[in-house]
């Protein structure tokens, strides 16, 4: 989402004469699209900004804009403690960057960060011009063509898991016009993207909290996928993330029926223990959680299933976290994202006794990645010697690397003409951890 986002602010400041350039010491205007929800991150971009207010020292000039969730979080605070930002953006207002930067010069206005409940996700943001688009590329700055891109359909959350800020950061749950949703794609696809991922906090519950079409339908997200897929020439669809305890059962068909969604599904179960997801006020338990894993199987067998863990949250026991670890040798998932349990500030888990001790949460965590890593390779292992549709991402002549539609990635010796974009048959030939080796199989595409 991060991602998405940074995306948008490149385009709408072209039509400010902003263009990408790969050295931060020498732009124009510096940007920190940040992420508050760990700890780490944020620590992470305060130390940025204590080097960037050496550079500005040296370049008065330079502009510096802290985008995202941090500077939603943090607001005043975060001008206060580093005077040397121009420009302190909330995560609703990414879209309106060029004019609050203007503002910011001529009225000192440095910080806006409302959230407001009656938000509406502007309608479309067009790509970069062609002009703008040739300036980057002088620039060495990403290529204008791309063959997978990200088109958010939702903003915010209202579930209000107790470790998360998403809430408080982003806002409440707004679904965006399904007719601009398809517009964009639309344009998308005409311009040669192939692979389109949607992007939402919870997709699952797209189309709750808000209407959604132009004529005031009823709309959920399975609708979108199917109306979404339908949209010609579009080879990949994807989405993230999601809640298992919105994951319905039409939803889950759509992995059997919809042909061009990818068989993968990122779905977050954060623990194996029934005691901590309560706690988390997750809402569901984790037999609930394993039962959806078993229809997803059966609509989509051989679907690649990954997951979110968080290890060591307030009161989890050593049986808690054995719980978790069952849970992982039941599904088997073909990889996880898993981090300890930080503060994060204005949660209620933030309040919560019984804190895990740092040293006992980094134990836990080793020994569930470890397990991840073997259960992986192992995942890995059972497409060796079988065929794969792969979109390639870069291709040289020393060959290049690509991806599945389960969402690995795999690297390659020879292109055989293929240029980036492509989507070619390859026969898997070895595993390692993190991805695969494979060989293309034939020339035409699938």
């Amino acid at each position: 989402m991060n991602e998405r986002d940074s995306e948008i602010m490149a385009q709408s400041l072209s039509g400010y004469g902003y263009i990408e350039g790969m050295e931060m010491n020498e732009a124009d205007l510096v940007i920190l699209n940040t992420c508050s929800i760990r700890a780490k991150a944020e620590q992470k971009v305060l130390s940025l900004l204590g080097y960037l207010r050496k550079t500005k020292l040296k370049r008065p000039a330079m502009k510096i804009c802290v985008a995202g969730c941090v500077a939603q979080q943090e607001g005043n605070r975060l001008l206060d403690r580093m005077p040397h930002i121009d420009l302190v953006i909330g995560t609703q207002n990414i879209y309106n960057i060029g004019p609050l930067l203007l503002r910011a010069e001529t009225d000192g206005s440095r910080v806006v960060t409302e959230l407001r409940d009656d938000y509406a996700i502007p309608k479309f943001l067009p790509a970069l011009s062609p002009m703008a688009a040739d300036r980057a590329e002088s620039a060495c700055a990403a290529p204008s063509i791309q063959f997978s891109k990200f088109v958010t359909i939702m903003q915010g959350c209202n579930n209000y898991c107790t470790y998360c800020v998403v809430p408080y950061t982003r806002g409440r749950e707004i679904s965006r016009n399904v007719d601009d949703i398809i517009e964009e794609v639309n344009i998308l696809v005409k311009a040669g993207v192939k692979e389109i991922t949607l992007l939402g906090q919870n997709v699952n519950s797209y189309g709750k909290a808000n209407a959604v079409t132009a004529d005031r339908r009823p709309y959920n997200f399975s609708d979108l996928l199917r109306e979404v897929s339908s949209v010609e020439g579009l080879a990949r669809l994807r989405f993230t993330t999601s809640n298992p305890k919105d994951l319905t059962d039409a939803l889950m068909k759509s992995f059997r029926d919809v042909k061009n969604l990818c068989p993968q599904f990122h779905l977050p179960v954060q623990s194996g223990s029934d005691r901590i997801l309560k706690s988390m006020n997750r809402k569901y338990t984790a037999a609930q959680y394993l039962e959806k894993v078993e229809k997803l199987r059966e609509y989509m067998p051989g679907i690649a299933l990954t997951t979110d863990i968080i290890v060591g949250f307030p009161g989890e026991s050593d049986e808690d976290f054995q719980d978790t670890m069952n849970l992982l040798e039941e599904v088997r998932f073909h990889g996880s994202f898993s981090f300890k349990y930080s503060d994060r500030p204005g949660t209620q888990a933030s309040k919560l006794a019984e804190k895990v001790d740092e040293r006992v949460k980094m134990e836990r965590l080793a020994v569930f990645q470890q397990r991840q890593d073997e259960i992986s390779l192992l995942r890995n292992r059972e497409y060796v010697g079988h065929g794969q549709s792969v979109m390639l991402e870069e291709c040289s002549e020393s060959g290049g690397k690509g991806r599945t539609g389960t969402n690995h990635i795999v690297h390659f010796s020879e292109c055989r003409g293929h240029v980036a974009g492509d989507i070619v048959r390859m026969k898997i030939v070895h595993a390692g951890q993190h991805s695969l080796r494979g060989e293309i199989e034939k020339t035409d595409e699938v």
